[in-house]
C-alpha cells in the first residue's frame, strides 16, 4: 500500500497569528505570561498536550480558536505577550553592549542532548538541562551563538515501576511535526540534507530547527526513508543501542554537526564540545580547512586547537567514553587518510599514553588534545580533572594542568515558580528580567517583607503536597490499587511539614536510600506530632544500570513500610515538570554523593533560588556555595577510601544535623508563626546563591575567559590566507625536532636551607643550553612555592625569566626575581617551556625540560 501523506492545520484568523509565532519560539517557557496565555486557551489541553503549544494549537477544536478570536480580553492578552515577546528579540542585549553587534553566530554549542522544556524530549537528566539553560541565557544575554545535536526519534525513556518496586522503561515516539521544531528547507524549498560516511554507508540527515529565544538550535534527524535501516536508526534513543550505535550517534553528532552548519551558510569561528561525544568535530574541522585551504594536517589543527571549548563533566575515568580501536578502524580509517595521519598516529589522539597500543580510544582524550581552552564545571571538578588526566602533561604540576574550572549555573526564570516570579518583580525590580547580567539585584532581596517571602513559599510547599498526592493517585491507580490505596494516596504528606526532597538520577553513588540506614532514628524524626519531617523522592536510573534500580525498589518498598508510608513518597518518570515541582516547594534540598564524584549538580541551585535551603556533602558546586548562614553541610568534606564506613559516618552525620539544627530552625516560630531565623538563612541562600550560581554568570565568563580568547585566535591565525597558521605550525614542527638539545644546566640562587626574612627578594640565574633554538622559542621560568613534607613544591607559580647578555656556544643565562611573601619552607625549580605569541599556552606542543 503506498500512502500519500498531507497535513490539516487549525484555520486561525489573523487576530490569533502571533500564537503560531509564540508557540514556536522556547521563550514561552521562561515566560509565565505567555504559559498563562495557553493555559487560559484550554487548560485541559495544555496538560494533556505535555505542555507542548504546537501539539495544543494542532489539537484545538476549530470552534474554541473562533471563540477566543471573539474574546476581547483574550486577544488583549496575547496582544501584552506578544509585544513582550518582540521587545524581548530586538532588546539591546550585555554582549551588544560589552562587545559590540554581532551580525552573525560566532560560537557553535555542540552537546548530545538538551533539556529545554518538558514538551521537547530530547534530554536525559542534568546534562541535557544544562545544555538547555546554556542556550537560554545565550539568548538573554544576546551572545551570538547556536547550538547542535540530535533529533531523537523515541527521546529519553519514560520511567514506571513494576508492583515490586522496580523500573520499567517506555519509549513513547516523538511526532516532530507536533513539536516545536521546524524542517530547514534548501533554497529549492525541499528538506536540507548532508550526507556522511559512516562505516561502508553513507548516511543522509535532515536538519530541523528549534528556536530559542534569539539562539537557534540545529538537530540533526537520519529517520527517513531514503536511509538504510540501520542509519535510520542512528536517531532513535538518546543513549540507547551498543557501542557501536554509540559510535555511528557521536560521528553523526561531531563530523555530521560541522557539515549541517556548512549547509545552513553558517560559519562559527568558535566550537564548543559540550562533554566528549562531540569531539569528533574537531577531525571535520580540520579535514574541511584543509580541503578548503590547501593547509597541511598540522597547520588546520592549530587553528582548530586555538578556537575550540571543551567542558568536560565526568569526575571519574570509567565514566568517560570509550572506543575499541578495532571498532574505531571499522568506521575511521578513512578519516584518518583525510587527514594524512596514520592510524597509528590517529589512535595517539584518543589515548592518555599514545605509545600504548592496547589502551583504548578515548573522546574526552580527544577533546582535551583538540581543544586549548578546557574546563570542568565547578572548583573542585577541576581539581580532579587535573588529577585525573594528568598523565597526558607528564612533566607539567598538577595545579597548572590546563584545565581550568568555570561552575555551572541555572537559568533562573526557568526554574522560579510564578508565585516568586511575582515577588521578585514587586521587591527587586525590572531588571531581575530585563538585565539578567546585573547580579547585584540579587542584594534587594532583603528588602522583601518575611511575612511574604514566607507565605509564598509556603503556598508552593502546599502545591508540592497536592501534586504528589495526584501523581501518586495516577501511580496507583495504574498498578491497579484497590480504593483504600487511592484513599490513602490523596492524605499522603502534610502541607504543613518541613518537607525534604532528593531528586537526582539513581546511580549508586548518589546514596538515595543514606536515611534508611537507621529506619528506627528515621522513624521518630517522621512520627513527631509536634516538629514532623516528610521526604519526597523521585529520580530515574539508567536502563542498564541494575543497581541503580535496586536503589529505587528499596526506596519504594520502605514509602510502603506502614511506618513510612504516610511521610514518605516516591514520584515515577522524574522530569523537567515533576522537577519544577520539587524545587519550587521544597524547604530543605538534600544531595548525598559520595566524595568528590559530583562534578557540579545543579538542582539544589534550582531549589536555592526558589528559597529552599541546601543540606549536601561538600561535593560538586556546594563546596563554592556553602556557609553556615545559608545551609547545611554534611560532613567537613572528607574523602575516604572505604564506602562502608563514609556510608555509616556521614549516615550519622545527616541525621545529626537534621535532628539538631535543620527541625529546631524550621519549627523555632515567633508570636506570628513566623521562623525568622530559617527566614533569616533563606534570605542569605537566596542574595549569594542567585547571583554566584546563575547562568548568567557562567556565560559571562565563557565569553571573556574562553569564547573571545578563542575567537581572537582563530582571527590572528586565518588572517592574511592562514599565514600564522603556517608560521605557527613550522615553528612547532622545529621546536619539536630540536628540543633534545634544550637542557638546564646550572641555577644559582640561595644556598640550600637558607635562611630568608619575609619579604626579601632574591635573585636566581638559570643557564640554559638552546641548541638550534633562540630564546625567543622558549620562556624559562622558576618554578616557586611551598614545600610539602616530601620536598615537593605544591601550588606553585612560575616566574618568569630574562635573558642576560648574549649566548656562548649556544648557552644563555636568565634571570628571575623572586619575592619571599610568607613565612615557612619553600623551594624553587627552573624550567624550560617552549614559548610563541599565537600559542594560547605553553602547554602544548608538551614540551618541557626541567633541570
Amino acid at each position: 500500500m503506498k500512502v500519500y501523506p498531507f497535513k490539516v492545520a487549525p484555520n486561525f484568523p489573523e487576530s490569533l497569528e502571533p500564537l503560531q509565532e509564540l508557540a514556536r519560539n522556547m521563550w514561552f517557557s521562561w515566560n509565565w505570561e505567555a504559559v498563562r496565555l495557553l493555559i487560559r486557551l484550554d487548560s485541559k489541553l495544555w496538560e494533556e498536550s505535555y505542555q507542548n503549544p504546537v501539539d495544543m494549537l494542532t489539537h484545538l477544536p476549530q470552534e474554541e480558536i473562533d471563540e477566543a478570536a471573539r474574546d476581547d480580553s483574550f486577544i488583549a492578552h496575547l496582544n501584552r505577550v506578544h509585544e513582550a515577546f518582540q521587545t524581548y528579540m530586538t532588546a539591546k542585549t550585555w554582549f551588544e553592549r560589552q562587545h559590540g553587534p554581532a551580525k552573525k553566530p560566532l560560537v557553535a554549542y555542540f552537546s548530545c542532548e538538551y533539556g529545554i522544556d518538558e514538551g521537547l524530549p530530547i534530554y536525559s537528566g542534568g546534562l541535557g538541562i544544562l545544555s538547555g539553560d546554556h542556550l537560554k541565557t545565550a539568548s538573554d544575554l544576546g551572545i551570538p551563538l547556536v547550538g547542535v545535536g540530535l533529533l531523537y526519534r523515541q527521546g529519553y525513556f519514560r520511567q514506571y515501576l513494576n508492583p515490586d518496586g522496580w523500573q520499567q522503561e517506555l519509549y513513547p515516539e516523538n511526532d516532530w511535526y507536533h513539536m516545536p521544531v521546524t524542517q530547514e528547507r534548501d533554497s529549492d524549498g525541499k528538506p536540507l540534507r548532508i550526507s556522511i560516511e559512516i562505516g561502508d554507508s553513507v548516511a543522509l540527515a535532515q536538519v530541523w530547527r528549534v528556536q530559542v529565544g534569539r539562539v537557534a538550535l540545529y538537530l540533526l534527524d537520519t529517520n527517513f526513508p531514503e536511509n538504510s535501516p540501520e542509519n535510520r536508526a542512528i536517531t532513535t534513543q538518546l543513549y540507547g543501542g551498543d557501542r557501536e550505535m554509540r559510535l555511528r550517534q557521536e560521528i553523526l553528532l561531531g563530523m555530521g554537526g560541522v557539515r549541517a552548519l556548512a549547509a545552513l551558510g553558517i560559519e562559527p569561528r568558535v566550537y564548543h564540545i559540550n562533554e566528549g561525544h562531540s569531539a569528533f568535530l574537531a577531525l571535520e574541522r580540520i579535514r574541511q580547512l584543509m580541503q578548503t585551504h590547501g593547509l597541511s594536517y598540522q597547520e588546520a589543527r592549530e587553528v582548530v586547537w586555538s578556537s575550540s571549548v571543551f567542558t568536560t563533566h565526568t569526575p571519574v575515568p570509567a565514566g568517560n567514553e570509550r572506543f575499541d580501536a578495532a571498532l574505531l578502524r571499522r568506521y575511521l580509517s578513512r578519516v584518518a587518510e583525510q587527514v594524512g595521519l596514520s592510524w597509528d598516529d590517529f589512535l595517539a589522539l584518543g589515548r592518555e599514553n599514545p605509545g600504548d597500543k592496547s589502551e583504548p580510544f578515548c573522546m574526552t582524550v580527544l577533546a582535551l588534545r583538540m581543544a586549548a581552552f578546557c574546563n570542568g564545571v565547578s572548583e573542585l571538578h577541576g581539581q580532579v580533572s587535573r588529577r585525573m588526566w594528568r598523565d597526558m602533561w607528564p612533566e607539567v604540576p598538577e595545579n597548572e594542568i590546563p584545565i581550568k574550572s568555570i561552575t555551572n549555573g541555572i537559568h533562573t526564570r526557568s526554574w522560579l515558580s510564578h508565585d516568586m516570579d511575582e515577588l521578585f518583580d514587586a521587591y527587586i525590580g525590572p531588571r531581575f528580567v530585563e538585565r539578567p547580567d546585573d547580579l547585584s539585584v540579587w542584594e534587594r532581596v532583603d528588602s522583601i517583607p518575611d511575612v511574604e517571602l514566607w507565605r509564598t513559599h509556603e503556598r508552593r510547599r502546599e502545591r508540592l503536597v497536592f501534586f504528589v498526592r495526584k501523581r501518586l493517585t495516577e501511580q496507583l491507580r495504574r498498578h491497579g490499587a484497590g480504593s483504600e490505596e487511592l484513599a490513602h494516596a490523596q492524605e499522603v504528606l502534610d502541607p504543613h511539614a518541613l518537607t525534604v526532597v532528593f531528586a537526582r538520577r539513581f546511580a549508586t553513588y548518589k546514596r538515595g536510600t543514606l536515611l534508611f540506614n537507621d529506619l528506627d532514628r528515621l522513624y521518630k524524626l517522621v512520627s513527631n506530632p509536634d516538629r514532623p519531617v516528610q521526604f519526597v523522592f523521585a529520580g530515574k536510573a539508567h536502563p542498564q544500570d541494575n543497581p541503580g534500580k535496586e536503589i529505587i525498589k528499596k526506596l519504594i518498598h520502605y514509602a510502603r513500610d506502614e511506618r513510612f508510608r504516610p511521610h514518605v513518597a516516591f514520584l515515577e518518570d522524574y522530569d523537567i515538570n515533576v522537577g519544577r515541582y520539587l524545587v519550587q516547594g521544597a524547604d530543605v534540598w538534600l544531595n548525598t554523593p559520595r566524595r568528590p564524584l559530583e562534578a557540579s549538580g545543579t538542582s539544589g541551585m534550582k531549589a536555592a533560588a526558589n528559597g529552599a535551603l541546601n543540606l549536601s556533602v561538600l561535593d560538586g558546586w556546594w563546596c563554592e556555595g556553602y556557609s553556615p548562614e545559608r545551609g547545611w553541610a554534611i560532613g567537613s568534606g572528607e574523602e575516604y577510601s572505604d564506602p562502608e564506613e563514609q556510608d555509616h559516618i556521614e549516615g550519622h552525620a545527616l541525621f545529626h544535623v537534621l535532628e539538631r539544627e535543620v527541625i529546631p530552625l524550621f519549627y523555632e516560630r515567633n508570636h506570628v508563626g513566623l521562623p525568622r531565623g530559617w527566614i533569616e538563612k533563606m534570605k542569605a541562600s537566596l542574595k549569594v546563591l542567585g547571583a554566584q550560581f546563575s547562568c548568567a554568570r557562567m556565560l559571562m565568563e565563557y565569553t571573556e575567559t574562553s569564547y573571545l580568547p578563542a575567537l581572537a585566535a582563530w582571527h590572528e591565525l586565518t588572517e592574511d590566507s592562514f599565514a600564522r597558521a603556517k608560521s605557527l605550525a613550522a615553528w612547532c614542527r622545529k621546536v619539536s625536532e630540536n628540543w633534545h638539545a634544550v637542557k638546564v644546566i646550572g641555577v644559582e640562587g640561595p644556598e640550600k636551607d637558607a635562611v630568608l626574612k619575609v619579604d626579601t627578594r632574591i635573585e636566581v640565574r638559570v643557564k640554559v643550553a638552546l641548541g638550534e633554538l633562540s630564546p625567543d622559542d622558549v620562556s624559562v621560568e622558576v618554578f616557586q612555592g611551598s614545600l610539602d613534607s616530601r620536598d615537593e613544591i605544591v601550588d606553585g607559580t612560575g616566574v618568569a625569566a630574562t635573558v642576560e647578555g648574549d649566548s656562548t656556544d649556544g648557552v644563555y643565562t636568565f634571570r628571575a626575581e623572586l619575592d619571599c611573601e610568607s613565612s615557612g619552607r619553600h623551594g624553587y625549580a627552573a624550567r624550560v617551556l617552549p614559548r610563541h605569541e599565537d600559542l594560547v599556552h605553553s602547554y602544548v606542543p608538551n614540551l618541557i625540560t626541567w633541570e
